[in-house]
C-alpha cells in the first residue's frame, strides 16, 4: 500500500467510522466500536478492497494517529470527530494551562461572538501541540492559531477529556477564555510565542 492510498483508505475510514457507517452498512457500538472483521466484510462488499494487514497499517502509519483498535484486537473505532451519536468514555482530566486551536482567519469574528462551537462534531478539538494545530487552520483557509486559557476554563468548571490519540475534547470555549494577542502576526514560519 503506498502514501496515496495510505491517506484514501484513512480518509474512507474517517468517514464511515466518524459520521456514515450506513454508507457500508455498520453499527458502531454506543461507544463508537465496530468489529474488525465487521469493517473488512462491510467495507469488501461495497467494492473497497482492504485487508487486515492493510487496515493495521492505516491505523499504525496515521499521524494523528485517527483509530484504535481495543486491547484485544477485535475491535477498531475512531479515536474521536465523530458526528454521530457515540460515547467514548474518556474520563475527565484536567487539562495543562494553555491549549491550543487551529482555524482559519476567516471564521475569527464568529469565534470572536461566540466562543468555540463544537458545529457537527460531539467536541471542541484541541491540542497541547502547536505545529500540527496551526497547520490543521489552514486546512479551511489562511490559518491562525488560537491560545486556550484551559486551566481558567478548568477552574471555572469546565468538563476536559483526553482521547486516546493525545488530543483534548470539551464541549465549547466561551470567548473569555480565547487569547486571540497574536493571531495576526502568524504565518507558517512565525508562530506565536506561546505562554
Amino acid at each position: 500500500m503506498n502514501e496515496k492510498e495510505t491517506i484514501k483508505t484513512s480518509k474512507f475510514l474517517s468517514l464511515v467510522l466518524r459520521h456514515e457507517q450506513e454508507r457500508v452498512g455498520l453499527n458502531l457500538d454506543t461507544a463508537g466500536w465496530v468489529g474488525v472483521d465487521e469493517l473488512l466484510q462491510a467495507v469488501n462488499r461495497r467494492g473497497v478492497t482492504l485487508t487486515l494487514d492493510q487496515l493495521k497499517h492505516v491505523v499504525s502509519t496515521s499521524d494523528k494517529k485517527r483509530f484504535a483498535f481495543s486491547e484485544d484486537g477485535q475491535r477498531i473505532r475512531a479515536n474521536q470527530g465523530h458526528s454521530v451519536e457515540v460515547d467514548l468514555q474518556y474520563p475527565p482530566q484536567t487539562p495543562p494551562e494553555f491549549l491550543y486551536h487551529g482555524t482559519a482567519t476567516r471564521f475569527l469574528p464568529g469565534i470572536r461572538e461566540n466562543g468555540l462551537q463544537r458545529m457537527e462534531r460531539h467536541d471542541v478539538h484541541l491540542s497541547a501541540e502547536t505545529k500540527i494545530t496551526f497547520q490543521v487552520g489552514g486546512r479551511h483557509g489562511k490559518p491562525v492559531l488560537l491560545i486556550i486559557r484551559a486551566g481558567d476554563m478548568h477552574r471555572a468548571g469546565h468538563v476536559f477529556r483526553r482521547s486516546a490519540n493525545g488530543v483534548w475534547l470539551v464541549n465549547h470555549v466561551p470567548r473569555e477564555f480565547i487569547d486571540y494577542s497574536q493571531t495576526e502576526s502568524q504565518t507558517p514560519d512565525n508562530q506565536p510565542d506561546i505562554p
